[in-house]
């Protein structure tokens, strides 16, 4: 029985959650994102003059969340293979 329990162990290893750069990537996506529906909102409630912060952010931080994310797979898939 012993034997059986350490072969399971060996055979199938922890596996670790998600790397951090993919964690850092879903929450500046998100963020940015959010940014993305509060322009659009506030350019819908008419409101002409939007904060630059805040367009830069909607421009900048979604597709900087979307590049860490996309590199996280790739660094992933080639340390599986």
């Amino acid at each position: 029985m012993e034997t059986a329990v350490k072969e399971a162990a060996v055979a199938a290893p922890e596996k670790p959650g998600k790397p951090i750069l993919m964690r850092v990537g879903i929450g500046l996506f998100a963020l940015g994102m959010i940014a993305v529906t509060a322009v659009f909102v506030m350019f819908a409630a008419g409101l002409e003059n939007l904060p630059v912060w805040l367009s830069a952010a909607a421009g900048v931080i979604t597709p900087l969340g979307l590049a860490l994310g996309l590199i996280a797979l790739v660094r992933e898939a080639r340390r599986k293979s």
